[in-house]
């Protein structure tokens, strides 16, 4: 790892205006889907050039504002170059991953230098003959710029590398999930690298193998008391910033799986038993920091006996902000088998659906084939008579402060009194909003099914009486112990009950369990 602050850096730094050169480029790579990341995904999703700052925040751009500011606060030059999003799938083609890397490093290039890079990525980006994008990217701009300061913003969902971190000199994740402090890590990773570029710091990272693959809610429980634990730690003089890298599980590369990060003023050896004490502490957790989830038939029989509403529910296994397709019919078959009624359910992705409805417009009465479209993680079509009663386009959901893309939304209704919202631009439910901006009024309906996994659950939990997380079958399945994953080389948890064992690791040829630059 290249860290800047030699006295000369330190004196240009203080006569000479500072460049700041600031990119996004995120995507969340099921490696098992069938669909792959095309130009198109990021075209529909998101795609400026140089321009993000521009418009309003969304998850992934909000870094950009909040960098821009504070270097314009402080009167220096900024370049800003690619802000590229597209929606979670399939590993993205090699022609789309390299056209949009190199369009970031030819900006780069054409700057002549700079003090400071700050780049907001993913950290899961899986590309055709790629396994690491954030890695290759930072290898790339470090040889560009060798003595600029390089900082990386992360969702905590990513697949924190060796690579990643040999080519940054801080590295910074989200801490909650649902992800709604994007902003305040952003400002913390800005400060952290103008402390840096200063010389007033000298950051040195380590990160710990926590040999878990799961998912973590952040906002209850021992998950919350965790993250607690962290902030407490950056509190200490010489810990400048702790990340637990969730790791995103449907991905078949070397580096899935849980890590703790944590970065030190110039103390490798207290970052590194700061991040091995933190790993094994979360490991010790692991039982009570996860979910425990419903299976379908269960969450079915309990939302057709509950006295409770709304009563939602989460069709975990067709989140497409995890890959999945976003059309899966398992949850809407079995609703309509019970039956129920007075029920509320989406988003469906089916842009074909989504123009058969537009063409016979709103208040037409249409026998429709619904979802079961993409492959076998879709199940199988469903055949409805339904009413059209609304179209609108243009719309987007809060995720924290961002504004995310709705595409054009179809709100329908079946004589079972179900409402079923369907749109063209694959995304899950991250708001109530997403329903209530048609006309829907979630308030007075039994039951609420989102297709997502966690990132609606505080703002449906102001409004829900209980909500029921469902195994539903899919793209993201929650069964972590059959995960199909060739390429980590270390046993995890839960496929081993106890990873860390002497006859779990034997005759492995495995990486140490703590690592660095």
């Amino acid at each position: 790892m290249s860290v800047s602050g030699t006295p000369t850096q330190k004196k240009k730094a203080t006569l000479t205006t500072m460049r700041l050169f600031i990119a996004t480029l995120s995507t969340e790579t099921n490696t098992f889907s069938t669909m792959p990341t095309g130009m198109s995904g990021f075209r529909e999703y998101f795609l400026r050039h140089g321009t993000a700052t521009q418009e309003p925040p969304n998850l992934m751009t909000e870094a950009l504002h909040v960098w821009r500011a504070r270097a314009e606060h402080h009167g220096w030059d900024v370049i800003e170059s690619l802000a590229a999003i597209s929606e979670p799938a399939g590993p993205t083609t090699s022609a789309c991953y390299e056209a949009l890397r190199e369009e970031i490093l030819s900006d780069l290039r054409k700057t002549g230098g700079v003090d400071i890079v700050l780049l907001q990525l993913h950290g899961a980006m899986v590309a055709e003959g790629f396994d690491d994008c954030e890695g290759d990217i930072l290898e790339r701009v470090r040889a560009i710029c060798p003595n600029a300061v390089v900082g990386t913003a992360l969702d905590q969902h990513c697949h924190l590398s060796q690579k990643m971190m040999r080519n940054s000199d801080l590295i910074v994740c989200f801490k909650e999930y649902p992800h709604d402090d994007a902003s305040d890590r952003a400002e913390e990773l800005f400060e952290l690298a103008h402390r840096t570029v200063r010389g007033d710091i000298r950051p040195v990272m380590r990160a710990f193998d926590c040999r878990m693959i799961n998912l973590y809610l952040t906002k209850t429980g021992k998950m919350r008391d965790f993250v607690g634990h962290m902030r407490a730690l950056e509190t200490r003089p010489d810990i400048l910033s702790v990340s637990l890298a969730h790791g995103f599980p449907w991905a078949d590369v070397a580096d899935v799986g849980a890590k703790t990060l944590v970065v030190t003023d110039d103390n490798p050896a207290l970052a590194l038993q700061t991040a091995e004490t933190l790993g094994r502490r979360f490991f010790d957790l692991r039982h009570e920091v996860t979910s425990s989830f419903s299976s379908l038939h269960d969450a079915i029989e309990e939302a057709a006996v509950s006295e409770d509403s709304p009563l939602v529910l989460a069709d975990m296994g067709d989140n497409s902000g995890g890959g999945a397709p976003g059309d899966s019919t398992f949850m809407l078959h079995a609703l309509l088998r019970r039956p129920l009624t007075n029920v509320a359910t989406g988003i469906y992705w089916d842009p074909g659906a989504v123009r058969i409805c537009e063409d016979a417009g709103c208040g037409a009465e249409l026998r429709l084939r619904l979802g079961g479209k993409t492959g076998p993680d879709s199940g199988t079509p469903v055949d409805l008579d339904v009413q059209v009663m609304n179209i609108q386009t243009g719309l987007g959901q809060h995720l924290g402060k961002g504004l995310e893309p709705l595409g054009t939304l179809v709100w329908l209704r079946t004589g079972d009194e179900i409402d079923i919202l369907i749109n063209d631009l694959r995304t899950q439910v991250y708001h109530p909003e997403a329903f209530e901006q048609l006309g829907i009024e979630l308030s007075t309906k039994s039951t609420i099914v989102v297709k997502s996994l966690f990132h609606f659950y505080a703002p449906f939990e102001k409004i829900a009486s209980r909500i029921i997380q469902v195994a539903t079958p899919g793209g993201t399945s929650p069964d972590f112990k059959t995960l199909r994953l060739s390429k980590r080389q270390v046993p995890y948890w839960p496929r081993v009950d106890d990873p860390f064992k002497e006859e779990a690791l034997r005759n492995l040829s495995a990486p140490t369990q703590a690592f660095g630059a």
